[in-house]
């Protein structure tokens, strides 16, 4: 499996290595972000096969040649403007085509952020959004449009969109609300079959309050504080794309004391059985900066298909206390 260039540290070889340490092609703290990074050690001492009952199946990706974006200098819009003009080639876009990226952001419930980029010059084009840390990888509409939802991670939150020539453009919405929430993030390259899960109030698997990809919650029950929701965000079928899952519980306003139980599970699938797969952890507890860890985890025998790693401690629980 190709090693995550952007934002994954090489993990060695054990069963599972969790690494302290953090690496951005742009930065974590962009200009005018204040909140910065904190890294802890995170110690794995829980690691279950189980049967394949856990969890329904992540489709598995397309094997295609890496395609990777994200490793290319951004090249903001505004200094393509001031550049003399380079004559095209024939297959450019057409004469009068306006070739401007543009990106804005929008503050919406939730502490989420919706993202819109205008850029007719990358109509159908992997996109790959970068947000203090996290990255996935889109695809541009035809029309060469792109709109998405993205929870915040800074309260002055910056976006980026990166096209694989290495133009792009960026927008930042200020998030007052993030505060009340506390948000945990696995993200991945390629068919890693990874997925989180949030057991909130010590829920049982597949009741009420199990909140995963299947039953990902809502924002509803967020504003009135009854519980979290989850997002996942990413374009699953993009060779080698770039996949995020975050988890985000209104910590600030909830009704209920209790802890919510996080875990990740990873399925073991053709696609990655006898693999060593890497993913990275994003979380933000309490108005704390960030913390990141890495994961390197090598994955069961092909005789293992269906069946799950339960990693039960690689996050931490949420600790809620009524308010």
């Amino acid at each position: 499996m190709a090693r995550l260039k952007s934002y994954l540290l090489g993990g060695g070889t054990l069963v599972c290595a969790l690494g302290i340490g953090y690496v951005m092609q742009f930065g974590l703290a962009l200009p005018g972000q204040g909140q910065a990074s904190q890294s802890a050690p995170i110690e794995l001492s829980d690691i279950t096969l189980t049967s394949s009952g856990l969890g329904a199946p992540i489709p598995p990706l397309a094997t295609a040649p890496d395609i990777d974006g994200v490793t290319e200098p951004v090249v903001l819009a505004a200094a393509q403007i001031d550049a003399a003009p380079m004559p095209q080639p024939a297959d450019s876009a057409p004469t009068g085509l306006a070739c401007e990226s543009v990106m804005e952001a929008e503050t919406t419930a939730g502490a989420m952020v919706e993202i819109s980029v205008d850029s007719p010059c990358h109509a159908g084009e992997r996109v790959t959004i970068h947000h203090q840390g996290m990255m996935f990888t889109d695809v541009m509409t035809p029309d060469g449009t792109l709109q998405v939802t993205v929870p915040a991670l800074a309260e002055t939150a910056t976006f980026i969109a990166a096209f694989t020539n290495g133009e792009g453009a960026t927008a930042t919405a200020e998030v007052s609300s993030l505060p009340f929430y506390d948000r945990v993030a696995v993200q991945w390259k390629g068919p890693a079959g990874l997925q989180l899960h949030a057991r909130e109030f010590a829920a049982e698997y597949f009741t009420q309050g199990h909140v995963w990809a299947a039953e990902a919650g809502d924002l509803a029950r967020a504003a009135t504080g009854e519980g979290g929701f989850l997002v996942r965000l990413g374009q699953d079928d993009a060779p080698q794309g770039l996949m995020v899952e975050v988890y985000s519980f209104p910590t600030g306003t909830a009704k209920q004391a209790g802890d919510v139980l996080m875990s990740i599970e990873a399925e073991v699938t053709e696609a990655n059985c006898n693999t060593q797969i890497e993913a990275q952890t994003l979380q933000l507890h309490n108005g704390s900066p960030l913390r990141v860890g890495d994961l390197t985890l090598e994955m069961p025998e092909c005789d293992s298909l269906g069946d799950f790693l339960v990693l039960k401690n690689v996050v931490e629980d949420l600790k809620v206390a009524a308010r």
